[in-house]
C-alpha cells in the first residue's frame, strides 16, 4: 500500500542526518542543464518524488511532515520554484519499482549504493554513511566496551535472521568464537524495540546501524552508540537511468554553501537534540514547589484558560510543566515553542501570531482552544471524560491522526479502543512496525509512540499529584 501527497513545499525550520553532498556535475543549479549540444532539460512545474516511512526520511508528528529527506527535498523544490506530489512507497524494492515505471522521477530515500542496486538508480543529493554499531549502556558517563575484542564472553542480543545476526556471527568468526549471541524471536519486535531494552536494563547489548542507533539516542541519553561493528555503507537519492540530467541538477544544489549548512542544521535537529522536552534542572525550567501552595508563577493564566474551556485548570498547568517545564522561552526540536510548546503552523491556525508565541498568555490561551478541540473531536470514539483525558494528551503531544489510527489498531486487533492504558497505548506503540502502520486502518504512517505513551503517563501522574497538594 502506498500513500500520496500533493502540497506545495513550504519553508521548514532545517536539521540533518549523514554528510556531505555529492559533488555537483554541472557546477551550477540552474533551472536548465543541458547533457549533450543538442538536448536540453528544464525541471517539472510538478516533481514527483518517492520516499519510504522512516525516523529519518519522513513521518508526521502533530499532525506535521517531518523527516530529514523530506525537509531538503522541500526546500529543493521550493528554490527551484517546483510543487512536489509525494508517494510514500511500502517497501525499497516497491520505491525502486516507482523510478523504473516513472511513477516519481525521484526517490527521496537512502537507497544502498551497492552492485545490486547500481543497474537501477542513478544515485545522488546526499550521500549518507552509515555502519553498524554496538549499543551499550554508559558507565559513570564513559562506554565499558571500546575494542570488538572486548565483546568476548558477553551476551548480545540481536533480531533473529537480521544482518546484525549475520554480521555479529561473522565477527565471532573473526575473534574465534566467544561472544554470546542471543537471537530475538518475536513477531512484534523490531529494532529500536532492541535499543529501548538496552536503555531500560532488559538486556546489556544490542547491535543496530549507526542511523537507527544516532536517532534513538536523542531518547536515551545513556546510551553509547560509538562502537563501530562493520564497514561503512554508502547510500544516497537517486533517479532511474536515463535520468542523469535529474541527478545533476541535485547534486548542483547540494554542492552549494547553502544547501551545506542546511544539512548541518538538519543533522542536529533530527540526530542530535533530545526528543524528550525539558528536563529538571535545565536552564529556565521551574520545578513546581507545592508547599507553596502554587504550581506555578503563571496560575493566573491557567485558571483563567481553562474556566473558559470548562477544564480543571490544574490539568492545562501539568501539560505546561511536562512540555517546558514552565519555561516560556522553550523551543524544541521540531520547532513547538514556548510554554505550552506550541508548533508555529498551529499557532498560526488558532490566531497566535509567531511574534506572540512565547509571550505566556497568548500562548496558554492557544492551548487551551487546541485542548478543547481536540476533546471534541475524540468525544464520539471515547465517551468517558476522564478516559477522554489520556487520549487527548496523546494528541496533543503527537497528533490526533496518529492518535486515531491507534484507535483503529486496538479494535483491529482485539483491544479496547476507548481504554487508553494497555489497551490503545499498546496499540500507538505498534505504529513504529512496518507490519502495522502499514496496515489499511492506519492513515497516518510510521510513529515511534515510546515518547508519547511516557508522556500521557507524566501528565497523568502531575495532574494527580497537583489534586492532591492545591485546591481548585
Amino acid at each position: 500500500m502506498s500513500h500520496t501527497r500533493i502540497f506545495i513545499p513550504l519553508l521548514l525550520l532545517a536539521a540533518s542526518v549523514a554528510g556531505g553532498a555529492c559533488g555537483g556535475k554541472n557546477g551550477g543549479g540552474s533551472d536548465s542543464l543541458s547533457s549533450d549540444d543538442t538536448i536540453s532539460y528544464r525541471l517539472p512545474d510538478t516533481l514527483r518524488v518517492g520516499t519510504l516511512y522512516s525516523p529519518t526520511s519522513y513521518f508526521l508528528y502533530r499532525d506535521q511532515e517531518m523527516g530529514y529527506d523530506y525537509s531538503l527535498v522541500t526546500q529543493w523544490a521550493q528554490e527551484k520554484g517546483m510543487e512536489i506530489k509525494l508517494t510514500i512507497a511500502p517497501s525499497m524494492a516497491r520505491l525502486i519499482e516507482m523510478l523504473d515505471s516513472g511513477q516519481v522521477n525521484l526517490a527521496a530515500y537512502e537507497i544502498p549504493v551497492t552492485a545490486e542496486y547500481k543497474p537501477k538508480v542513478v544515485a545522488c543529493g546526499p550521500e549518507f554513511i552509515t555502519t553498524q554499531v554496538l549499543v551499550q549502556p554508559l558507565r559513570n558517563g564513559k562506554p565499558e566496551i571500546t575494542d570488538v575484542t572486548q565483546l568476548i564472553g558477553r551476551d548480545v542480543y540481536v533480531e533473529a535472521g537480521s544482518r546484525y545476526d549475520y554480521r555479529l556471527r561473522n565477527l565471532d568468526r573473526e575473534l574465534g568464537g566467544g561472544i554470546n549471541i542471543h537471537e530475538v524471536r518475536r513477531d512484534t519486535l523490531i529494532t529500536e524495540d532492541l535499543v529501548e531494552m538496552v536503555a531500560s536494563g532488559s538486556i546489556p547489548l544490542t547491535v543496530v546501524d549507526s542511523d537507527i542507533a544516532r536517532v534513538n539516542k536523542t531518547y536515551f541519553r545513556d546510551l553509547d552508540v560509538s562502537l563501530d561493528l562493520s564497514f561503512p555503507q554508502k547510500s544516497s537519492w537517486g533517479v532511474a537511468p536515463g535520468n542523469e540530467w535529474l541527478a545533476d541538477s541535485v547534486d548542483a544544489w547540494f554542492a552549494q554553501e547553502t544547501p551545506r549548512r542546511r544539512q548541518v542544521e538538519l543533522l542536529k535537529r533530527y540526530f542530535e537534540l533530545s526528543k524528550n522536552g525539558a528536563s529538571e534542572g535545565a536552564a529556565g525550567v521551574i520545578a513546581p514547589d507545592l508547599s507553596r501552595g502554587v504550581i506555578s508563577p503563571y496560575d493566573a493564566i491557567f485558571k483563567e484558560a481553562a474556566k473558559r474551556i470548562g477544564w480543571d485548570w490544574r490539568v492545562m498547568a501539568a501539560i505546561g510543566y511536562a512540555e517546558s517545564g514552565f519555561d516560556p522561552h522553550q523551543v524544541s526540536w521540531a520547532g513547538a515553542r514556548g510554554l505550552m510548546q506550541i508548533m508555529p503552523r498551529s499557532a498560526a491556525a488558532y490566531g497566535l501570531s509567531i511574534d506572540k508565541i512565547e509571550e505566556p498568555a497568548p500562548n496558554i490561551e492557544a492551548a487551551a482552544r487546541i485542548l478543547a478541540d481536540l476533546d471534541r473531536s475524540l468525544s464520539k470514539r471515547v465517551p468517558d471524560r476522564a478516559e477522554r483525558l489520556k487520549f487527548v494528551f496523546a494528541a496533543y503531544n503527537a497528533g490526533i491522526g496518529h492518535v486515531y489510527d491507534a484507535i483503529a489498531l486496538a479494535e483491529k486487533y482485539g483491544r479496547n479502543p476507548q481504554v487508553w492504558d494497555g489497551n490503545v497505548e499498546q496499540a500507538l506503540l505498534m505504529k513504529s512496525n512496518p507490519a502495522y502502520y502499514s496496515d489499511p486502518v492506519c492513515r497516518n504512517g510510521y510513529f515511534s509512540g515510546r515518547h508519547t505513551v511516557a508522556y500521557v503517563a507524566k501528565v497523568t501522574g502531575l495532574y494527580n499529584r497537583f489534586k492532591q497538594h492545591i485546591k481548585a
